[in-house]
């Protein structure tokens, strides 16, 4: 761009007007400085020129003087309306270290992808004033202030009111992503856990078939120990993290076993080996209630990219012994995990067109997702076993069912969480949860907060109870 380009723009910038001079068209020079000359030079004489009109050119030279720096630096131009003078801020863009940048990285993931575009009310402006607090909370950090930064990223997204927003550790990630693949790639003991909220004691969900079940551990067992280390406070993804290792490596665990009341009971130490194990693999069983019904359960702990493989397989291994008189899947402490396959399971028991969930995203644009219909069990009496622990994709897969007159659903009101989370890497290893959108049922029903209803409500449907004795009375 030339200086006299730059002068005319400022100029525009400025709201003056060029009509009181004609600009020389030739002579001018690239810098302020000779501009300012060479227009000197080709006015005839000062006394032709009003002071008003000096004073509007000698502002515009300063003004294109700025302009051309403007060009190669970065600075915020300020135009004080009450003096002759602009000032010059510089920009601090060119100077966030290393953590603000991992901070800005983070404001920039939530704010393209935030389900909620007002910011929990904050509007755009409140928004980008949390992150410049969360770069001043970084500011004079460096490369071993890990503490500090995730304290600031997080004191960031709570602004937002959203509990699954939410920044993920190294640790916790890794947890995460083994949850929905349905598999982890190290060696574990083959446990599910959950923390429990009032002890906040990590306590033992389920085994499966691994190291732990054949060590004697049982479900509603409490973690205390692990390798000499104290878990007291810790959270499940750090206990799972600590049970993981190397395939054939020992870990020492001490267990608390509780008493038949829930009272404390006995401690006990095991050593347990290291086994590569499926994570929350589908389990199969047979059972007749006490009217004679013939019932075949599926015990779906989480929802994975497994999942509905495992279904199927599930249902032709409880298929094979001849006809059932009905199914019975329990997701009981079935906290979720990969969205879509609850949608996909769902897919296995309904007709073709029917409707099985609504996303509503940022922009309020709606996404549906109807059944196939192609190899569906849609005839055989369904029954699904929740309570308050069911939660997210399998809450989906509970209201489609439901909502379709396809299941009845036994137990007590599950957990209430309509909302859908996108889960991303970030650059130094931890990941980052961000809700991208909401989901309502085939009938409509935002479940967030509210959870489902059981068609069939019973107190004999703890997650301690056994299927057959949630259905004693109803099957």
């Amino acid at each position: 761009m030339t200086v006299r380009c730059a002068i005319v723009a400022a100029a525009m910038l400025l709201g003056c007007s060029c009509k009181a001079f004609v600009l020389p068209p030739t002579g001018w020079q690239k810098t302020a400085h000779n501009s300012n000359n060479v227009l000197q030079n080709s006015l005839d004489d000062g006394d032709r020129i009003s002071s008003q009109l000096q004073r509007t050119i000698n502002t515009l030279v300063t003004a294109a003087a700025l302009f051309t720096t403007a060009l190669t630096s970065p600075v915020n131009i300020h135009v004080n309306t009450n003096e002759p003078a602009i000032t010059i801020e510089k920009s601090q863009a060119y100077a966030l270290n290393e953590n603000q940048l991992f901070i800005s990285d983070v404001w920039f993931k939530v704010t393209t992808q935030y389900f909620d575009q007002s910011f929990n009310g904050l509007g755009e402006s409140g928004w980008r004033a949390k992150e410049k607090e969360a770069f001043q909370a970084v500011e004079d950090t460096g490369p071993d202030d890990d503490e500090i930064v995730v304290d600031a990223i997080k004191t960031m997204l709570s602004a937002l009111g959203d509990p699954y927003t939410r920044f993920l550790p190294k640790e916790k990630y890794e947890v995460l992503t083994a949850y929905a693949t349905g598999g982890s790639g190290k060696a574990g003991i083959g446990v599910q856990l959950l923390e429990d909220p009032r002890t906040k004691n990590v306590v033992v969900m389920a085994t499966t078939e691994g190291p732990a079940a054949s060590s004697g551990v049982q479900a509603q067992d409490v973690i205390l120990k692990i390798n000499g280390e104290d878990m007291t406070g810790a959270s499940a993804e750090v206990v799972a993290a600590k049970c993981r290792g190397e395939q054939g490596q020992k870990v020492d665990i001490v267990f608390l076993r509780k008493d038949e009341n829930g009272n404390a009971g006995t401690e006990y130490l095991k050593s347990i080996t290291r086994a590569q194990v499926k994570v929350n693999p589908i389990q199969t069983q047979l059972f007749t209630t006490q009217s004679g019904k013939r019932v075949g359960l599926l015990k779906v702990p989480s929802f994975s990219t497994e999942t509905v493989k495992e279904m199927v397989n599930g249902l032709r291994t409880i298929s094979d012994d001849g006809k059932l008189d009905a199914i019975a899947i329990d997701i009981r402490g079935n906290v979720g995990g990969y969205m879509p396959a609850g949608v996909e399971a769902a897919n296995l028991f309904l007709p073709a067109r029917a409707h099985i969930i609504a996303e509503v995203d940022k922009s309020g644009a709606i996404k549906g997702y109807d059944a196939d219909g192609i190899g569906a069990e849609t005839s055989t009496p369904l029954y699904l076993l929740v309570d308050g622990r069911t939660a997210s994709a399998a809450e989906i897969f509970a209201g489609a069912l439901q909502d379709n007159q396809r299941a009845v659903v036994v137990g007590s009101k599950t957990f209430g969480k309509g909302r859908i989370q996108n889960v991303q890497p970030l650059e130094n290893g931890s990941g980052l949860a961000i809700t991208r959108a909401r989901y309502i049922t085939p009938k409509g029903r935002d479940l967030h907060g509210v959870g489902i209803i059981p068609n069939k409500e019973t107190s004999q449907c703890e997650s301690a109870d056994s299927a057959r004795t949630c259905l004693s009375d109803i099957v």
